[in-house]
């Protein structure tokens, strides 16, 4: 039973793949999203992903150094991908609410914004950082 290597077509078909583009709200549908984009997520990362399935109790996978071919970033925070057991040998779905890829990938983009790094982010650490960044030019243009 080796789940992780994902030989046989069997395999990868109970582990499905989620790059961080497919939900985020940045992007376009041509560039890789895949859920509507109200329901998306500001840049999220493959981390984000793997911690909110891994707490839902799915089997999870996170490859770090794997990149999205459409992304042409190529910086840490928009590399990895989550492979997540969909299913289990005999075809059911490993976890009944969760029928289908689009429901995960919902899901995820649904509890992303609620996770303890992304609340606490919002304080205040964010805005410091891009005054920070911008120097005296950045004041002007701040976030909506």
């Amino acid at each position: 039973a080796a789940a992780a290597t994902a030989t046989s077509p069997a395999d990868k078909e109970r582990f499905i793949c989620i790059y961080p583009a497919y939900l985020n709200n940045k992007k376009t549908i041509a560039e890789g999203r895949r859920i509507p984009i109200d329901k998306a997520v500001e840049n999220p990362t493959a981390t984000e992903i793997q911690d909110v399935c891994a707490a839902v109790g799915f089997n999870v996978l996170l490859e770090k150094n794997k990149m999205y071919p459409r992304e042409w970033n190529r910086d840490m925070q928009y590399r990895g991908r989550v492979r997540i057991q969909l299913k289990q040998d005999d075809g059911n779905p490993c976890l009944p609410q969760f029928p289908t890829r689009k429901s995960v990938m919902l899901y995820a983009a649904e509890t992303i914004p609620k996770l303890k790094t992304r609340t606490q982010k919002m304080g205040g650490s964010d805005q410091s950082l891009q005054q920070g960044e911008g120097g005296k030019k950045g004041k002007g243009k701040k976030k909506k």
